[in-house]
C-alpha cells in the first residue's frame, strides 16, 4: 500500500510532487522519495516520513519539470533508505514507483542476474525496473513505451507504477493492474496520482485508469492504451476536491475532526434518501435492481476491517427487517476458500476506498459465479464503484486517519437504510414501524452531537486507563459488532492489546482475564438485551474487574455498579449502534493521545490495502 504522484508541465516539478506526498502519506509512511528530470535524472530518498525526505531536500540540488514520487509501506524488504522508491536500473536509464507486488520476482531476479545483472535493495519493484532496462537493450526499434509493456507482460502480479526513461525525457508512463491510479488534467500539465486526494487544487478533470491501462504522458497530451498495445477509449470525468476538506482545520489531528464530523457525514448520507416527509426511503442506485434484491434467496456481505464490522450489524438489520438469510465473510477468506454461491444470491460488498485488493478480488469471484453484485463505497469513480452492477455511495467525504471512523458510521447508515427499505418492499414491516424508524433515523445526527459533547468526560477516563496492556469490549445483538469495532480502534491506535466478545460468550472462556487491572467496556443501553448485559456485568463486578458502561441517559441501576459510565441518549433498538459506537471511537482517541502515539499514522498500518 503506496502513494504514487507524478507530474509533468509547464512548472516545476518539485512543489506539486511534495504536496502531493504530503496528502498521500497515509497510504504508507515508512519512507518517501522523488525522481526529478533536470537535463539528467536524480533520485532523493528516505525512510521516515515525507517531513524527513522534504528536510533533506533542502539541503540539495535539485529542478525539472517532470518527476515522480512515492509513499511506502513495506511489502518486500524493510523500511530503509536504500528500499525507498523510486528504484532505479542497473544503468539508471529507468526509474520507477510502484505499488502492488510482483508475485514472481525471484525467478524474474535469478534471470535477470544471470544476465548480468546487480541489485541494490531488497524489492520486488527493482526487479521490474531491471526488467524494463533489459528489454530496452534488445534493439534500437524498441522505445520506453515497448519496454515497459514487454516487461509488464512477464510479471506476475499487481501493480499501479510510473515510470521515467533517462533516454526519453518527454514522458511519464504509467500502467494499471489491480491498483488504483488517475491521471489529472490541467492547463498545460498533467499529473498522475494513486488517489485523485494527492491533485486536489491542481486540477479539475480526471481519468481512470481500468485494470490492464497504459498511459503515456507528456508535457502537452496523453495517450492511453492497453498494456497490449491496443486502443483504450477516454473517459474524462469532473472532480470537486477543495483543499480545505482535506484540511484538520481547529483540531489536533485528522481522527479527531472526522469523529466530529460524523453528524454531518450522517446527514449527508441520508439526504435525499431518507423522506420522512413521504414516509419512505429512496436509493436511487439500486432502482435497477431492487426487485432482483427483494426476491433474493440470501444476501453475502463482504469487508475486511472496519468494514467487516457494519456488515455483521448490516446482518442483524436485514435478517430482523426483511427477514433474508444474511452471511458476513472477511474478502480475505472469501476469495480463496471457493465459496458457495447461487445466481439467486445477492453478493454486497464494502470498502471505504472502493479499491481494498481483496474486496475487488470478492468482487470478481461474485461475478464469475453470476450473482448480482452491488457495491457500497465512499469514493466516486473507485474500481469497486465501477466495476458493481449498482450500489450506494456513502458520502463520508475524504477520511485521512488511518483508524476509520466517519466511514463507518457512513457505512451502517446505508445498511439501516437498505435494510429498512428491503423490508418495505416485502412486506416483512408494517407502515407504522416503518415510519417510526424513518422519523428516529433522522434524528440520530442531533443525538451524535450530544454524545460528542462528553468528548472531556470520555478523556477523565481514558487517562484513567492509559497505562494498561489489555481491555475487553463486550455487546449483545448488534452491539456484538460494535464492541468488535470499539476494541479495534483501541488495538489500532493505543497499542493496547483489546478484544471484543458477544457478552453471552465471557463464561466461556474471557472471564478467565479478569482482575482489577482489567478494564472492560461494556454496551449496556436499554433494549431487549438489557437485563441479559446487567447480569454480565454482574459477572465482572463480582470478579473486581474494572468496569466502563455505554448506558442510555438516566440510567440509575447500571451507574450503580461501574467504575465509570457514559451516556448516550435514547433510540429504538436498531439504531443504538449509530450512537454506541461514539463514545468508543472517543475513548480510543484520548487513550492514544495520553500514551503518545501518532494517532492519524498509527504503525504499521496505512489507510487503503490494495495489497494482499
Amino acid at each position: 500500500m503506496c502513494g504514487i504522484i507524478g507530474y509533468i508541465g509547464d512548472h516545476d516539478a518539485y512543489p506539486f510532487l511534495i504536496k502531493g506526498l504530503k496528502w498521500l502519506e497515509y497510504r504508507g509512511y515508512d519512507s518517501a522519495g522523488m525522481a526529478l528530470f533536470n537535463g539528467h535524472l536524480s533520485i532523493f530518498r528516505k525512510m521516515g516520513k515525507v517531513a524527513d525526505l522534504e528536510s533533506y531536500m533542502q539541503n540539495q540540488e535539485f529542478g525539472g519539470k517532470t518527476g515522480i514520487g512515492h509513499t511506502r509501506w513495506a511489502t518486500h524488504g524493510e523500511p530503509s533508505d536504500n528500499n525507498a522508491h523510486p528504484h532505479g536500473s542497473m544503468n539508471g536509464w529507468f526509474t520507477i514507483v510502484h505499488n502492488g507486488i510482483i508475485e514472481n520476482y525471484a525467478e524474474l531476479k535469478e534471470g535477470l542476474v544471470n544476465k548480468g545483472y546487480s541489485f541494490r535493495s531488497e524489492t520486488d519493484t527493482e526487479v521490474l525496473v531491471n526488467l524494463m532496462e533489459y528489454f530496452y537493450n534488445q534493439g534500437t526499434e524498441i522505445c520506453a513505451e515497448d519496454a515497459v509493456m514487454l516487461a509488464l507482460s512477464k510479471v506476475t502480479g499487481t501493480y499501479g507504477i510510473a515510470v521515467l526513461c533517462s533516454q526519453e525525457s518527454d514522458c511519464i508512463i504509467a500502467a494499471r493492474k489491480g491498483s488504483p491510479l488517475s491521471i489529472g488534467i490541467g492547463k498545460g500539465q498533467f499529473l498522475i496520482a494513486s488517489d485523485a486526494t494527492a491533485m486536489a487544487g491542481f486540477i479539475n478533470q480526471v481519468v481512470h485508469l481500468n485494470d490492464g491501462d497504459l498511459v503515456v504522458l507528456k508535457k502537452d497530451s496523453f495517450t492511453l492504451k492497453s498494456i497490449s498495445n491496443k486502443p483504450v477509449s477516454v473517459k474524462i470525468s469532473n472532480i470537486d476536491i477543495h483543499i480545505g476538506d482535506i484540511g484538520k482545520g481547529s483540531f489536533d489531528h485528522f481522527m479527531l475532526k472526522e469523529i466530529h464530523e460524523q453528524p454531518r457525514v450522517m446527514e449527508d448520507t441520508l439526504r435525499g434518501r431518507l423522506q420522512p416527509e413521504k414516509s419512505d426511503i429512496m436509493l436511487g442506485g439500486l432502482i435497477s435492481v431492487m426487485p432482483d434484491l427483494v426476491k433474493s434467496e440470501r444476501i453475502i456481505i463482504v469487508g475486511c476491517g472496519t468494514s467487516w464490522h457494519a456488515a455483521l450489524i448490516g446482518e442483524y438489520l436485514i435478517e430482523e427487517f426483511a427477514r433474508i438469510p444474511v452471511e458476513v465473510e472477511y474478502a480475505s477468506e472469501f476469495r480463496y476458500r471457493n465459496p458457495v454461491i447461487g445466481k439467486n444470491d445477492v453478493v454486497i460488498l464494502i470498502s471505504q476506498s472502493g479499491e481494498t485488493a481483496d474486496t475487488l478480488a470478492a468482487l470478481r469471484l461474485a461475478r464469475d459465479k453470476g450473482a448480482l453484485v452491488i457495491g457500497i463505497c465512499n469514493v466516486v469513480g473507485s474500481t469497486l464503484a465501477r466495476d458493481t452492477d449498482a450500489g450506494i455511495y456513502t458520502h463520508a467525504g475524504i477520511e485521512i486517519g488511518v483508524a476509520s471512523t466517519k466511514a463507518f458510521t457512513a457505512q451502517l447508515t446505508v445498511l439501516t437504510l437498505l435494510a429498512l427499505k428491503l423490508a418495505w418492499e416485502r412486506k416483512t414491516i408494517g407502515s407504522l414501524q416503518y415510519t417510526q424508524h424513518i422519523n428516529e433515523l433522522a434524528g440520530v445526527p442531533e443525538k451524535i452531537r450530544q454524545i460528542l459533547l462528553q468528548s472531556e468526560k470520555i478523556r477523565t477516563i481514558a487517562e484513567k486507563h492509559k497505562s494498561v496492556r489489555n481491555s475487553i469490549y463486550l455487546g449483545r445483538g448488534n452491539l456484538f459488532p460494535v464492541a468488535l469495532e470499539g476494541a479495534l480502534k483501541m488495538k489500532e491506535i493505543s497499542y493496547i492489546h483489546a478484544e471484543g466478545y458477544a457478552a453471552g460468550e465471557m463464561k466461556h472462556g474471557p472471564i478467565a482475564l479478569v482482575d482489577e487491572h482489567l478494564p472492560v467496556i461494556v454496551l449496556a443501553p436499554r433494549d431487549e438485551n438489557y437485563e441479559k448485559m446487567a447480569s454480565s456485568i454482574q459477572e465482572v463486578k463480582a470478579r473486581k474487574g474494572n468496569l466502563i458502561a455505554i448506558i442510555s441517559e438516566g440510567d440509575n441501576d447500571i451507574r450503580e455498579w461501574v467504575n465509570d459510565f457514559i451516556e448516550i441518549p435514547e433510540t429504538l433498538p436498531a439504531l443504538i449502534p449509530l450512537l454506541g459506537i461514539i463514545p468508543l471511537q472517543l475513548l480510543a482517541y484520548h487513550t492514544a493521545v495520553y500514551r503518545e502515539c501518532n494517532v492519524d499514522q498509527p504503525r504499521n498500518l496505512a489507510k487503503s490495502v490494495t495489497v494482499e
